[in-house]
């Protein structure tokens, strides 16, 4: 995942982070509610079950939606750390909004991937919206995910939220189709399969390639999808893109495609990477 890192901290311009940016308190009655930084805010008992929450100051005369970033890693590894290049990016060009920067428990020998990483982001979406009085935020969500992070935030949106909390998902470099012979050619699926699904949660003879890609579950009810692919990733395969704008363009879902010379987010040009944050920014704009 380093060459994503590093990718994620190009594509949004920000090669150094800062962590002193937080203010302590919250405004009371009239007075205008303050910019707040909550670290590490607890939304189950597993310690990776945290995510950081941003909140712009003024709450009390703006509609702070919730713009959620989901990191990537293979559904093994990876940090909101990862992200931090994101998020002061988008606070600098959309500082009205709140933004939620996740993390999910990480597969390993003892715990699945899925159901639970999906699970886990339902629970972050419950926890927000019980608490949108005392945060003073607008319930709604666009999702931002990168690789394995724009896998959970398709899968999110398009089977787990039934109430239509999310506005949005985009998704970059993230699988959508496993049944593609790109996968089976390059991976020991079983092996996989195996290792991140939990088959307890599933009815017996379930087709885990189906169940898990994104593509098998859009409906009409599934929000705008914008999605980035590289000709020469190792990992996802651009028909990966090809696929799910087939599916969403047959259900009128609004969607943008964009397949770009280089590999897993690596290697894209400069014009590529501009591109991606501008599209991201439309939708934000036109959805959230």
């Amino acid at each position: 995942m380093k060459n994503l890192t590093v990718y994620v901290l190009l594509l949004l311009g920000f090669l150094t982070y800062s962590c002193s940016d937080s203010d302590e308190g919250s405004g009371h009655g009239n007075l205008p509610l303050i910019e707040e930084t909550l670290l590490n805010v607890s939304y189950g008992p597993h310690p990776e079950q945290v995510y950081d929450l941003y909140l712009p100051q003024s709450r009390n005369y703006v509609d702070a939606k919730v713009i959620m970033i989901i990191h990537g890693g293979a559904w093994i590894a990876g940090d909101k750390s990862d992200m931090q290049g994101t998020v002061q990016l988008l606070k600098s060009l959309y500082p009205t909004y709140a933004i939620a920067n996740v993390n999910y428990i990480l597969a390993n020998e003892n715990q699945y991937a899925f159901p639970n990483q999906f699970l886990d982001i339902q629970k972050i979406v419950q926890k927000l919206t019980s608490e949108k009085d005392e945060l003073s935020i607008i319930p709604e969500f666009g999702m931002i995910g990168t690789s394995a992070g724009g896998h959970l935030a398709m899968m999110y949106d398009y089977k787990f939220d039934t109430s239509n909390q999310v506005k949005f998902v985009a998704n970059i470099v993230g699988p959508t189709d496993f049944t593609d012979p790109f996968y089976e050619e390059n991976f020991d699926i079983p092996m996989m399969v195996q290792t991140l699904v939990d088959p307890a949660a599933y009815p017996s003879g379930t087709n885990y390639l189906i169940e898990l890609s994104p593509s098998f579950h859009v409906t009409a009810s599934s929000s705008p999808t914008c999605m980035f692919f590289g000709t020469d990733d190792p990992l996802v395969p651009e028909n990966n893109g090809t696929t799910l704008k087939q599916n969403l363009d047959q259900f009128g879902v609004n969607n943008t495609l964009r397949i770009y010379n280089g590999g897993h987010g690596d290697n894209w040009s400069t014009q590529d990477f501009n591109e991606t944050v501008s599209i991201i920014g439309q939708y934000i704009e036109d959805y959230l």
